[in-house]
């Protein structure tokens, strides 16, 4: 029998599944039920030391260098207790109407992460042991916000939530399973109704998503890029063709899927290379009826507070970060982001958007930013 349309992607590549060396666990995180199952997880994907702290102050993760910090902090995954400020619901436009945090940090090593000028001290990821907390404004959130929440294109998803804002919930749920109970509470309709999930990954652990009873309520979104993006910059990921399949494989259980391809970057055979990734993502899911599937572009920018840390975690980096390339964008609150001259950007925005189209026909654009 021949393998299903787009199956061969993963070939014989093992799935990525993120283990971090050090765990870290609060006394309060040690004190919640959903703490204590994840030192459980932890402890069965075999993490030699989990340390319970007698407080609930994470020790210094500092070295004596920059790197040397960010090494450490990358191999540490901390469980504590969200802070109540950290569990107000946001706006995240355009992506979806609140954002919902399972965790902060990413074991990921993008050279361009956009979390380098956004979470503070060293880059330890921090998974929450209070999920029923993080979880609770659900309901009480059902029926507003001012992106898909009555919006005539995107108001079949009804009020969404985003999950990976500061984290890639589907890289830690090796050893948090976080997605998985929200997924599932969610899709049972434990928070109401007219309510989704959204988030998107780098990794490929679709195994950990399918079969759940996730009702149609999340959007797994594949955050993917050209061959010399994905290969130059990012590491500790899996790859494209991997994120592809995984793709079909939750799109095959009836989850309305998407892609992010992010952060588009115009560097030398561009256009043949996005050409080439929209094609490999229609041959992922060929053959599957009925294909809920969403497009979001985003391009390439960053903050001079995010380019000092990038360049202090990794000073050989080929990525240009170079503002004499790039047009100031002023945000309201006086801001500024280093984006591609306007020129530049239309060109980008003009292939990409064709290129969907003629590939992906059924997908739909989300936006352009």
């Amino acid at each position: 029998m021949s393998p299903a349309p787009g199956t061969d992607l993963l070939a014989d590549a093992p799935t990525r599944l993120w283990r971090p060396r050090h765990v870290l666990v609060t006394r309060s995180a040690a004190e919640r039920d959903h703490g204590r199952r994840i030192v459980e997880r932890c402890e069965a994907a075999g993490v030699d030391d989990v340390r319970l702290l007698d407080g609930d102050r994470l020790p210094t993760l500092r070295g004596e260098t920059e790197r040397e910090t960010y090494a450490r902090a990358k191999r540490t995954l901390a469980v504590v207790v969200a802070p109540p400020s950290q569990l107000r619901p946001q706006p995240i436009p355009p992506s979806a109407d609140w954002r919902l945090d399972l965790a902060r940090g990413c074991p990921a090593h993008c050279q361009y992460c956009y979390l380098a000028g956004s979470l503070q001290g060293p880059p330890v990821t921090r998974a929450y042991a209070n999920l029923d907390d993080v979880l609770a404004p659900v309901r009480d959130l059902a029926g507003s916000g001012t992106v898909t929440t009555g919006d005539a294109a995107r108001g079949d998803e009804g009020t969404t939530f985003e999950l990976s804002c500061y984290t890639d919930p589907l890289g830690l749920e090796r050893v948090t399973g976080s997605l998985s109970t929200a997924i599932t509470q969610v899709g049972r309709g434990e928070h109401g109704d007219g309510v989704g999930l959204r988030f998107t990954t780098k990794y490929d652990d679709a195994a950990a998503l399918v079969g759940l009873p996730h009702g149609g309520r999340t959007r797994m979104r594949v955050s993917v890029n050209s061959a010399s993006v994905a290969h130059r910059f990012e590491g500790g990921t899996a790859s494209v063709a991997a994120r592809l399949a995984a793709l079909r494989a939750v799109a095959a259980d009836g989850y309305p899927v998407g892609m992010t391809v992010a952060p588009v970057m115009p560097l030398p055979g561009w256009r043949e290379e996005y050409a080439a990734l929209l094609g490999d993502a229609a041959a992922a899911l060929s053959g599957l009826p009925d294909v809920d599937l969403t497009v979001e572009l985003i391009t390439h920018r960053f903050t001079e507070a995010s380019r000092r840390v990038l360049l202090s975690w990794y000073p050989g980096t080929r990525l240009d970060l170079d503002e004499s390339h790039r047009t100031e964008k002023r945000s309201k609150f006086g801001g500024v982001k280093y984006v591609y001259p306007r020129e530049v950007m239309r060109e980008m925005r003009d292939t990409l958007e064709s290129q969907v189209a003629t590939r992906l026909p059924r997908a739909r654009v989300l936006y352009w930013t």
